[in-house]
């Protein structure tokens, strides 16, 4: 099991390792860019190496990497956009101006086995970027960018299009699967030459009904791989929960899950694809969890049930919303970890049977990261 833990929080990037006492193991141990706003970490354990970005608002999105022995961080050039060409007019959904340039990076992640120095990053506004040098270079994946089909793109809660998760086949790195925030699944057989949408029998219920089946109109929040059966995925959508068999190709919704459908986190066992793990909300205007009482909803049959798991969590009077990338799991399948809007962190060591909670006042969590050995 991973021993230690990246915390990306608004003000400040918090590392736990576990090292305490067995009534609360868990301790802080490092603080990174104590006071800013950390959007996204992630650890390369190919080159022991930390990527954090940062989100300065009116300074902009900065980007570092250091090595996790040392913690020296160096700053390195975030992802740029090509020039918008002259007398384009793209608008987002309230009409505003597109921008093209870097509002947020909010996914971050290796490539393949065979890539030993290539990192996927996704952002706001809805760009793919890719780098051969672990960050020190990127470019934009123009087949995507420049797809037709891309002012489509809707965005959501963040106003504008996001890029937010990104997923690289274990068999074959050239297969990279992307969710956009109210833009589908996209995938590239190609390492990014092509990209193409996917989504047959996902659905939206936020549209006309005559748009409901659009792959281009599914707001997916997350989406999840299995390392071990990279064909099954999850996803945990707007409106509800769908799972694949078939690499992404199509999607059964599953609806009867007890307590919501409607969430922003997503995992899946590493080994077992029918395992997977949510954190439900009430719905989308009433963020917070059902009833005042924490909880974290899991699979083991492939969704035709869902049990409700609570023991360590909050019991009443919780406002807890856990955002896409701040629920992970480790290698072995047992140890999850996430924090939450509120600043609490909780750590379970059987598969979310039961929670530890490691902090309680932190800033907001953007994303938890297991550190892996």
């Amino acid at each position: 099991m991973s021993d230690r833990i990246l915390v990306a929080t608004r003000k400040g990037l918090f590392t736990f390792e576990r090292k305490g006492p067995a009534a609360k193991p868990w301790t802080i141990t490092h603080t990174d860019f104590f006071g800013d706003n950390v959007s996204m970490v992630l650890h390369d354990a190919r080159h022991g190496h930390i990527h954090a970005a940062l989100d300065h608002g009116h300074f902009g999105v900065k980007m570092h990497r250091a090595d996790e022995a040392t913690r020296v961080w160096e700053e390195l050039p975030a992802p740029a956009y090509p020039p918008k060409p002259e007398g384009l007019e793209e608008n987002d959904m309230w009409g505003r101006p597109l921008p093209w340039s870097t509002v947020r990076i909010w996914a971050l992640e290796t490539g393949g086995s065979d890539e030993p120095w290539t990192l996927w990053c996704g952002t706001i506004p809805g760009g793919l970027f890719k780098s051969d040098d672990s960050g020190a270079t990127w470019r934009i994946v123009e087949s995507l960018w420049h797809h037709p089909d891309r002012p489509k793109w809707m965005g959501g809660g963040a106003d504008l299009p996001g890029l937010h998760a990104i997923e690289v086949d274990p068999r074959n790195s050239a297969i990279v699967r992307v969710g956009v925030s109210t833009g589908g699944m996209w995938q590239t057989e190609d390492g990014g030459a092509s990209c193409r949408v996917r989504g047959k029998g996902l659905r939206a219920e936020y549209t006309p009904p005559e748009q409901a089946h659009d792959p281009i109109s599914q707001d997916v929040h997350a989406l999840a791989q299995c390392a071990g059966e990279p064909d099954r995925l999850w996803i945990q959508h707007h409106n509800g929960i769908f799972h694949s068999e078939d690499g992404g190709e199509t999607w059964r919704e599953i609806e009867d899950v007890g307590v919501s459908t409607f969430g922003f986190a997503v995992k899946v066992h590493p080994k077992d694809g029918k395992t997977a793990w949510f954190v439900p909300a009430i719905k989308d205007e009433k963020r917070v969890p059902e009833g005042g009482r924490f909880v974290v909803t899991r699979t083991q049959d492939g969704g035709r049930t869902f049990e409700t798991l609570s023991r360590g969590l909050p019991a009443e009077h919780a406002y807890d919303l856990v955002y896409r990338h701040a629920l992970d799991i480790d290698g072995t399948g047992r140890r999850l970890a996430m924090g939450s809007t509120t600043g609490g962190v909780w750590v379970s060591e059987d598969g979310g049977e039961s929670w530890i909670e490691a902090a309680g006042r932190l800033p907001p969590v953007y994303c938890v990261r297991f550190m892996a050995s």
